[in-house]
């Protein structure tokens, strides 16, 4: 994936006819209001203004002239002229509400608070008390900004307002732009994307409609993002929010060459936007150059010394790259400067609880959020799963604190104790680090609280866990069903990042991160992690393989889930290679060069080779090892018609014998026609030349579903552990082992099997059920009483037997429990023989023993 998004570096500039007439010939032509506003619409701010100068000059009792004078010098940075030309039309319009409007906006331009609190009261005041006069389109669309600034029930001001306006002048641009911009405010982004997605309908070419439209889907869909501000600057080249979003989105991809002219461009135009100068210093922060984040941090406040959006950006854009201390730090500076700012607040609170440690503080301030905008979503979730987690259990051990819900931890808690402890044994001992706080992990069996607690909003489908360095958050098997992934390979996963993002003081790449937890998954276990799968080979000999030094950009914005999968695997990859080459120490000297603020690319030529060459060669190593994944097969994807039907398909393989999607669809077709001993030979043919199969539905998953039919016992499980041993989720190949190791009483093979299956789904009954049974088996009472309990809090789909069994062994240790799960035995089952034999038995000691009974022999 190539850097950053496909914008044109070619723009037309798209206005008027007439307007542009007015610039080529100015003494022939004055310029129309509906002109000059198309000049300011358009980006070109200096024929805005001197059209504006003009029929200012030559209608004198027109408002609108020196409106769009002010707002087209506002918009190159010129705000002290901006206000002398506001201040004389406001004494002349008392009572328009769009010139105080932009006065306000120009005094917080400025730093002039005090005055610009004066307009926000007049604001205040005349909408109070001459609503009745405010009629024009414009005026109500004034109206609705000047109630939303002075902290009017949004709900009210969309019902009064903005929907009756919408309705009678449909084809009124500003209502959709003021409706759009509020649902951005309260991060309502669905509503955001309906409401800009209608008006583009009816404002094909304005640039302010398709801004609102790229923000709205910035955050969920890339394409369409990318698109909206491609339109953008193609009707308005001079667009400054759309040029900085661009800035915005290069920074999270570590393009930081490309965000840096991207900021110059808006400079260029607008030498004072504070915004701009903040984003400057964003990049000397993340590139080690504090003397230049001073100076732009200096340029952004200049006018406006206590702004409270300057560190509120600064510190929003440090915490998205993980730096939560420094961000919750430049929050708190903003809130000093202004207590009120509530997105200062909303980002301390989810930056308080991405450190560990604030959880009050920081529940506190979501909560005053909440109060103070009770639309703002992300603060509502927040609040809502405050209460939602309220009753999880916290598990502790000597490096962890573990929350989750308090039946689950039940079932696997201490499970998941053991094995953070084996991780961090693990990995701390290897990179050579101690940490000295535990690590916060918190387990959701609802996917949407991991979404809320991770992200703020609902989505994160694709990710089964996330670190924030010292927190890390994470989905139970619960919250994916359908989904089978082993939760002990994500929290492996998670913990090194806690190890690496610790090391580097949480500078370091996405990719890096990801590709030492991918590496260190597979360290840990050879089937765990992201494995070459046929359709990586093909990524890698197709047009996917990323260059290493823009490997952050494959994270930012993959074409699909494959390629973000695909972007796991090859950071994994990279770093398998530079172990193998260079050593761990090596790798370990990276980080610490990272630790030191020195940049990935810099540090990767200085402790390996010139990064030019570290590209090169790692696309050559990584082409060699897809090559060599089944290279006596033929890979050549068939035309969409060699398999139409059988006799196709025939004679496909008969002049290509060893093609993989033919092999694997002629075994898929012989197996649905029940042909299950023709299916052998091409499945045995896909294992000769492919072996190391990692997917779940493989060849030998296939094949020893035809052993099985074909009861080749032998043969099927030797399918079925070549299988688990390239597959760490292959829960329906566990299961069918344990189901013959049963039969052929190998209960430690049940039990290895049974642990395999709960690395992967704990809340199923059915490992627990089958290591009870080996545990009895074995006489190890203890085992089997832990498996039960287990099993009754999951669920037993036969929980009489389940309890007269928990009964029996506790009976036979001495527990005086038994007496109470017989009876629950018998609550279930009233008539169940055996179970009334172990009551009397229980109240009568020395009586006859129980016998092994069921519940299925009642009579």
């Amino acid at each position: 994936m190539r850097p950053g998004p496909p914008l044109r570096t070619v723009f037309r500039r798209h206005v008027l006819w007439l307007a542009v007439a007015l610039l080529c010939a100015p003494l022939l032509h004055a310029a129309t209001l509906e002109e000059a506003q198309a000049l300011l619409l358009h980006g070109d701010y200096a024929g805005a203004i001197t059209a504006a100068a003009t029929g200012a000059h030559d209608q004198p009792e027109e408002d609108a002239w020196p409106l769009l004078q002010a707002k087209a010098l506002n918009a190159v940075g010129r705000y002290q002229e901006a206000r002398a030309i506001l201040d004389p039309a406001i004494e002349h319009s008392p009572n328009s509400l769009q010139l105080r409007l932009l006065s306000y906006e120009t005094l917080r331009r400025l730093g002039a608070t005090e005055e610009a609190a004066k307009q926000l009261a007049e604001l205040d005041r005349l909408g109070g008390s001459r609503e009745w006069a405010y009629r024009s389109p414009g005026d109500r669309v004034a109206l609705a900004r000047s109630a939303l600034l002075i902290g009017t029930d949004p709900k009210k001001v969309l019902d009064v307002i903005l929907d009756p306006l919408r309705k009678s002048q449909p084809d009124f641009r500003d209502t959709y732009l003021v409706s759009g911009e509020l649902a951005l405010s309260k991060s309502d982004f669905a509503l955001a994307g309906r409401i800009f997605g209608t008006a583009v309908k009816k404002f094909g070419e304005d640039p302010d409609i398709w801004f609102g439209l790229a923000r709205a889907y910035v955050s969920s869909d890339t394409e369409a993002a990318e698109n909206a501000l491609e339109q953008t600057l193609k009707f308005n080249p001079n667009h400054l929010p759309a040029r900085l979003l661009m800035a915005d989105q290069f920074i999270d991809g570590e393009n930081y060459d490309v965000a840096a002219r991207e900021i110059a461009k808006v400079l260029a135009i607008n030498p004072h936007l504070a915004e701009a100068h903040a984003y400057r210093a964003v990049l000397a922060n993340l590139q080690a150059d504090p003397k230049t984040e001073e100076a732009a941090r200096a340029e952004a406040l200049q006018l406006w010394p206590t702004n409270p959006e300057i560190p509120h950006l600064i510190g929003k854009k440090l915490s998205q790259k993980y730096r939560f201390a420094e961000g919750a730090a430049l929050q708190r500076e903003a809130l000093k400067w202004d207590p009120s700012y509530l997105p200062a607040k909303a980002q301390l609170a989810n930056d308080l609880l991405r450190l560990g440690g604030h959880d009050d503080e920081a529940w506190q301030l979501a909560e005053e959020v909440q109060k103070a905008d009770p639309y703002d979503v992300v603060a509502y979730n927040l609040t809502e799963l405050h209460d939602a987690i309220a009753h999880f259990e916290t598990l502790s051990s000597a490096h962890f604190s573990v929350k989750m819900d308090p039946h689950e931890a039940q079932i696997y808690g201490p499970s998941v104790l053991a094995l953070l402890e084996r991780a961090h044994d693990t990995l701390t001992k290897k990179y050579g680090l101690q940490l000295h706080d535990k690590t916060i992990v918190e387990i959701f069996p609802d996917q949407k609280d991991f979404a809320i607690r991770t992200f703020g909003l609902p989505g994160g489908a694709g990710y089964l866990g996330v670190c924030f360095g010292r927190v890390i958050t994470a989905n139970s098997p619960a919250s994916r069903p359908n989904s089978p992934n082993s939760w002990e390979a994500v929290l492996w996963h998670e913990f090194c990042h806690v190890v690496t993002l610790t090391l580097t003081k949480n500078k370091m790449p996405r990719w890096l991160s990801e590709g030492i937890s991918v590496y260190e998954e597979r360290q840990a276990r050879g089937n765990w992690g992201e494995q070459m799968k046929p359709r990586y080979r093909a990524m890698i000999l197709g047009e996917d393989l990323t260059p290493v030094s823009q490997l952050s950009a494959a994270f930012l914005k993959p074409k699909s889930p494959a390629h973000l999968g695909f972007a796991y695997y090859e950071s994994s990859l990279v770093v398998e290679w530079l172990v193998e080459h260079w050593g761990l120490e090596k790798v370990q000297a990276l980080l610490a060069d990272l630790a030191q603020g020195v940049e990935i690319n810099t540090a990767l030529a200085n402790r390996f080779a010139p990064i030019e060459k570290l590209d090169a060669d790692f696309a050559a190593h990584a082409i060699e090892l897809a090559k060599n994944t089944g290279p006596k097969l033929d890979w050549t994807p068939p035309g969409s018609g060699d398999f139409a039907n059988g006799k196709q398909l025939s004679d496909f393989i008969t002049k290509n014998p060893d093609n993989f999607t033919a092999l694997t669809e002629q075994a898929k077709q012989l197996i649905e026609e029940k042909k299950w001993a023709e299916a052998k030979a091409p499945l045995q043919k896909l294992i000769e030349l492919y072996p190391n199969q990692h997917d779940a539905d493989s060849a030998y998953a296939m094949l020893a579903q035809v052993h099985r039919i074909l009861q080749e016992r032998d043969q099927e499980i030797a399918m079925l552990n070549k299988l688990i041993e390239l597959n760490s989720d292959a829960v329906d190949a566990f299961e069918r082992l344990m189901q013959i190791d049963a039969e052929h009483k190998d209960w430690h093979g049940v039990l290895a099997n049974a642990a395999r299956y709960s690395a992967v789904n704990p809340l199923s009954p059915i490992p627990h059920q089958f290591a009870a049974d080996a545990h009895e088996e074995l006489g190890e009472k203890l085992g089997a009483i832990a498996e039960y309990r287990t099993l009754l809090q999951i669920g037993p789909g036969d929980p009489a037997e389940v309890h007269y069994r928990l009964a029996r062994l506790l009976h036979s240790v001495g527990d005086s429990a038994a007496r109470r799960e017989v009876l629950l035995a018998l609550e279930d089952a009233p008539r169940f023989r055996a179970a009334l034999q172990l009551l009397l038995e229980i109240d009568e000691p020395g009586g006859k023993p129980a016998h092994p009974g069921s519940a299925e022999g009642l009579k």
